[in-house]
């Protein structure tokens, strides 16, 4: 019999029995529909678990980057006391830092702590200066009253939500923030323009955003010196290495200057944060293996199950001429039938649940604890593809090595059972 005809004879079989299941005429059914529900919860999970981890990833890691840019270049010097050190932005330095691989815009900052004061409260801040370099995406999005800065207002600023209610500000009332400095205490009065509210409470609670030039005024600084550099990239998963492009020019740049420079990327700036974050791709690992191994518990038990109620089948096949190979084969194909069953359903389950939240939001989190105000999701299409190979494969190669029980039917004694 030819590789053809023996490929033919084996799906034939396999479609046989798989038709005999769907009619209600196996006695293996519940064993099969149990193998099929464990395939469908276990990738649906395995769906679910990942697009929550990746969405929740993205949202928090978007939220820091949306206060912090992705690398930061300062003075080595500057460890955020009252009187910082400014960096001078040279055209050399300047063209150096566009010029880098991967490098997407360089923002110019200006930082000064201080203490806003009201008729009601005072509290801490840090007033962030920011010039026309600045991208106001991540602010835009987040702002719920009023405007971002511009030329109309003199002295605007855009405050937190937070901040807001606690000093009793509105869009258009005036305030009034010390700072300390080693000329003694200073003050100047701003106007509200905008409100943002993000869910990381402890950074809204803190940042209020103004233009540059009255913090460079404040410090005497000339127009070409800041606080800090901030740096977006175009390709997050460069970032360590756009870094330490940065740093090996900005090292030899400052040879011919007095001053040392720190390239920082977000993640060394918020270690605490990304190291949460990274410890969810154990959990990830995790819930994988746990439903890899509920998976394949109940679709090898599926398969013995089978090969036990088609003995006299068995035994008939190897009086016939059928070898041990092709006999697991017919089983494997069958197997794969109902794997591709369960597949189906569990990414029917899995992506319909998926779909609801990000189109809903229907289960939220406490932003104070979780960062976010609902639980994220997002599944990438190779995501989703990796999933269901991984998933497919791994299934496939659980079941030989239990095919192999076939060997063990003797034709005689299964024809005797029978």
């Amino acid at each position: 019999m030819s590789k053809k005809t023996m490929a033919k004879f084996e799906l034939f079989i396999a479609n046989r029995f798989n038709r005999e299941e769907r009619d209600n005429k196996s006695m293996s059914r519940p064993a099969v529909r149990i193998a099929i529900i464990g395939i469908t919860l276990g990738l649906a999970i395995m769906l679910i678990s990942i697009a929550v981890i990746v969405g929740f990833k993205r949202e928090v890691r978007n939220q820091i980057i949306g206060f912090g840019s992705h690398i930061q270049v300062m003075s080595y010097n500057n460890y955020n006391s009252i009187q910082s050190e400014p960096i001078t932005l040279t055209p050399q330095l300047d063209s150096l830092l566009k010029t880098t691989p991967n490098v997407r815009d360089i923002q110019h900052i200006a930082t000064q702590p201080g203490i806003i004061h009201t008729e009601e409260a005072f509290q801490g801040i840090l007033l962030k200066g920011v010039d026309s370099t600045y991208n106001w995406d991540f602010f835009s999005q987040n702002l719920i009253e009023g405007t971002t800065l511009g030329d109309s207002i003199k002295n605007g600023t855009i405050i937190s939500s937070a901040i807001a209610h606690t000093m009793n500000l509105k869009i258009g009332d005036s305030y009034t923030v010390y700072f300390a400095s080693n000329n003694g205490l200073r003050a100047r009065k701003f106007t509200v323009v905008g409100i943002y509210q993000t869910t990381f409470a402890d950074y809204d609670k803190l940042y209020i955003l103004t233009d540059i030039s009255h913090i460079q005024r404040l410090n005497q600084w000339a127009d070409n010196q800041f606080s800090t550099l901030e740096i977006l990239v175009n390709d997050y998963s460069r970032l360590n290495q756009t870094s330490a492009d940065l740093f090996n020019k900005i090292i030899i740049y400052s040879h011919n200057t007095d001053i040392l420079y720190r390239v920082e990327t977000i993640e060394s700036l918020t270690p605490q944060i990304f190291d949460w974050l990274d410890m969810l791709d154990m959990n990830a690992i995790v819930i994988i293996i746990l439903m890899l191994a509920v998976s394949g518990f109940c679709v090898i038990s599926g398969l013995l199950i089978l090969i036990l109620e088609r003995s006299a089948t068995i035994g008939l096949l190897k009086s016939l001429g059928a070898n041990n190979w092709t006999i697991r084969k017919i089983f494997l194909i069958q197997s794969a039938y109902l794997i591709s069953r369960g597949m189906l359903w569990g990414n029917v389950i899995g992506l319909a649940i998926i779909a609801i939240q990000y189109f809903t939001h229907a289960i939220p989190l406490d932003p104070t604890s979780y960062y976010v105000d609902h639980v994220p999701v997002q599944l990438s299409l190779s995501g989703w593809l990796l999933i269901n190979i991984g998933l497919a494969i791994a299934s496939i190669l659980m079941l030989v090595g239990p095919s192999y029980f076939v060997t063990r039917i003797s034709p005689a004694e299964a024809m005797r059972k029978e």
